[in-house]
């Protein structure tokens, strides 16, 4: 019989499963860039070279600290639907943002929504892990 607390659980694991794959795409783009440039370290001074390599690690400065963030939300007993919530909205926040540094040079509006949509997934994920750890 699965739990309230399982469904959690697997809703962290479904987001982060999924941030996960987001982040070995933005990786490959880097490899395929640095192998169509010959470049080995860094991004050769080449514009979407940079962009990707920002790309991946924008992703993953980010996208860490939200799967650990949903993983004690759904342990400290948030609802499922609050972690799938977490999940979406950084899962798309992210995939915008990425979009953004690789297809426009720039600011761009994928950039800024990109940044709303992950920062408004952190601060829930804050917020609620404070409420749930004094309640």
């Amino acid at each position: 019989m699965t739990t309230p607390m399982m469904y959690a659980v697997q809703a962290a694991a479904l987001w982060s499963g999924l941030l996960i794959l987001l982040l070995l795409v933005l990786s490959g783009i880097v490899v395929s860039g640095r192998r169509k440039h010959m470049v080995s370290l860094g991004d050769g001074g080449i514009a979407d070279l940079a962009a990707a390599t920002r790309a991946f690690g924008n992703c993953a400065e980010y996208a860490a600290p939200g799967m650990i963030a949903m993983l004690f939300l759904a342990a400290v007993g948030a609802p499922a639907w609050m972690v799938h919530g977490v999940g979406a909205t950084l899962f798309v926040g992210r995939s915008a943002h990425a979009l953004g540094l690789l297809f426009q040079t720039g600011p761009s509006l994928g950039r800024v929504i990109g940044m709303l949509l992950t920062w408004v997934a952190l601060l829930t994920a804050a917020v609620g892990l404070i409420a749930f750890a004094v309640v």
